[in-house]
C-alpha cells in the first residue's frame, strides 16, 4: 500500500508549483453577470453582459450566452467604482470637532481613519481624493490599502492642504499664542513665493499625489471670513509652476470670486465649492477648462448644524449659515453654462459612508440622473488624470465595480443603497 500510494505523489516543489498556478488561476479570473451595466461613455444601460476579471483589471464585456459565471447579477444594475473627488478621511466633524484637536494625537487620527475608509468603500466609493489631513495620515493609510493590509478606497491625497497664516487650514486657527509653535511650509502655511514653493515641495517629500490651497477663506475655521482671497497672485503663481514641475495638478477651495479668479487663471485644475461663482467666473473655468466640484451636502450640513445653538463657535456659524445655502444656486448656474462638473462631497464635514446623497442634491438642483453617475466616474478620472485606469468598466481598467438593485437612471437615490462593491477584481461587499 505504501509503495502504491508513493508512485502517485509528486515531488514536493512540483507539488507546490501546482497549487500555486491553481491558487492563482482561481483568484484572478472571474466571470460577472449583470443585468444591466452602465455604460459611463454613452450614459447607457446595455443589457444582460458578462463581464470578465483578469488580476485587478477588467478583461472584457460580452453579452450572455451561458457561460461560466462566478458572480450572478443578472437581476441587478452594474456600475464602474464610485469616485469621490473631495473627501477628508482622516476626521469627521461634529459638535466636539473644535476641542478634539487638543485631545487627539497621531494614532487617535489613524485608527479613526481605518474606519472612515471601509465606510467610505461600503458605500461604493472604490476611488478618493483626499483634500487635507492631519499628520500625513492619508499617505500612510493609501500605502496600507495599497498593499492589502486594509480595506479601503483607493487614494489619491494632498496630505496637508497650503494655507497663508491665519487662512483657512492653517492649523494653528483657534489656539492661544503659546500653544502651537509658529507655523512654517511644512505645517502647510506658506507667506510668499518662496515659501509656496518650499510647501509643494514638503508635499512631494512627505508622499503627496496632488496640491491643494485654501485660495479664499472657508466656513469651518476659526476666522472671520468665509470668502475672502488669500492667496496673491505671485504666491499663486509660484505655488502652481512648482506643482506642475512635480507632475501635482492642484484643487483650489474657493467660496469667494476675487480668491476664484485667481486661481483659475493661475491654472489650478478645479474649484472646491464655488460658493460665489458669477457669470465672470464661469467664463473662466469655461475657458481655462477648470472643473467644479460642488461638494452640495457639505452646504446642507452646516446649514442645517448652524441652526443648533452651540453646535459651532459662534464665528463659525454665521459663516455656515450664509454660505451653506448658497452651493446648490452656484452649482445650478454653472451645470446649466456647460462648466465642467465632478462628484465630491467634502465627507468629513458630513459622516462618511453618506457619499451616496450628492447624487440626489445633484438631480434635484438640475443635473439628470445619467450627468451625476458621469460626474462620479468618467469625469472624475478625467479630473483625477486617470481616465485611462478608471471609471469605466472597460477592457483594461481597474476592476473596480458597484452593484444596486434598481435602476439609478430612473431613481437615483438608490445610489445609497450599495448591494455589492468590487474594487481591483476583489469582492469587499456583498455575497460570494
Amino acid at each position: 500500500m505504501l509503495n502504491k500510494h508513493h508512485k502517485n505523489i509528486q515531488s514536493p516543489i512540483k507539488s507546490l508549483l501546482l497549487i500555486s498556478v491553481l491558487s492563482a488561476q482561481s483568484a484572478v479570473a472571474l466571470n460577472i453577470r449583470c443585468g444591466h451595466v452602465f455604460d459611463a461613455a454613452s450614459t447607457k444601460m446595455i443589457k444582460d453582459q458578462v463581464i470578465m476579471i483578469e488580476n485587478d483589471r477588467f478583461a472584457g464585456l460580452e453579452i450572455y450566452d451561458n457561460q461560466n459565471i462566478d458572480l450572478d447579477y443578472s437581476d441587478q444594475y452594474c456600475l464602474p467604482g464610485l469616485i469621490d473627488m473631495h473627501t477628508h478621511i482622516t476626521h469627521q466633524n461634529s459638535a466636539t470637532r473644535y476641542i478634539e484637536k487638543f485631545q487627539h494625537n497621531e494614532a487617535d487620527v489613524a485608527f479613526n481613519a481605518v474606519v472612515f475608509a471601509q465606510r467610505t468603500l461600503d458605500a461604493g466609493f472604490t476611488t478618493i481624493r483626499d483634500l487635507g489631513d492631519a499628520f500625513n495620515v492619508s499617505v500612510a493609510l493609501k500605502k496600507a490599502i495599497s498593499q492589502g493590509k486594509i480595506q479601503g478606497p483607493r487614494i489619491f491625497t494632498a496630505a496637508k492642504s497650503l494655507a497663508t497664516t491665519g487662512g483657512h487650514a492653517d492649523p494653528s486657527n483657534g489656539y492661544r499664542d503659546n500653544l502651537f509653535p509658529h507655523t512654517t511650509p511644512e505645517h502647510g502655511v506658506v507667506n510668499g513665493p518662496s515659501d509656496a514653493m518650499r510647501a509643494v515641495r514638503q508635499r512631494y517629500q512627505d508622499g503627496a499625489d496632488l496640491i491643494k490651497i485654501t485660495a479664499t477663506g472657508g466656513v469651518l475655521s476659526q476666522a472671520a471670513s468665509g470668502d475672502n482671497a488669500q492667496f496673491s497672485e505671485t504666491e499663486l503663481n509660484a505655488l502652481i509652476a512648482t506643482a506642475n514641475d512635480y507632475g501635482f495638478k492642484v484643487a483650489a477651495h474657493a467660496h469667494g470670486k476675487a480668491g476664484m479668479l485667481r486661481a483659475i487663471e493661475g491654472g489650478v485644475a478645479s474649484i472646491e465649492h464655488g460658493t460665489y461663482l458669477d457669470d465672470e467666473v464661469i467664463k473662466a473655468m469655461k475657458k481655462h477648462g477648470t472643473y467644479l466640484v460642488p461638494t452640495l451636502i457639505a452646504g446642507d450640513w452646516v446649514t442645517e448644524k448652524s441652526k443648533i445653538d452651540g453646535f459651532f463657535p459662534a464665528v463659525v456659524a454665521k459663516k455656515a449659515a450664509t454660505i451653506g445655502p448658497l452651493l446648490a444656486g452656484s452649482f445650478n448656474r454653472a451645470h446649466k453654462a456647460g462648466v465642467n462638473i465632478a462628484f465630491g462631497t467634502d465627507s468629513g464635514v458630513s459622516e462618511h459612508g453618506r457619499n451616496g446623497e450628492e447624487f440626489g442634491l445633484m438631480v434635484n438642483n438640475g443635473m439628470i440622473a445619467a450627468q451625476a453617475l458621469q460626474a462620479a466616474t468618467i469625469h472624475a478620472a478625467e479630473l483625477l488624470g486617470q481616465s485611462s485606469q478608471l471609471g469605466q468598466i472597460k477592457a483594461g481598467y481597474y476592476a473596480d465595480m458597484v452593484v444596486v438593485n434598481n435602476n439609478p437612471l430612473s431613481d437615483i437615490t438608490v445610489m445609497t443603497e450599495i448591494k455589492v462593491v468590487i474594487k481591483g477584481g476583489e469582492l469587499t461587499k456583498g455575497i460570494k
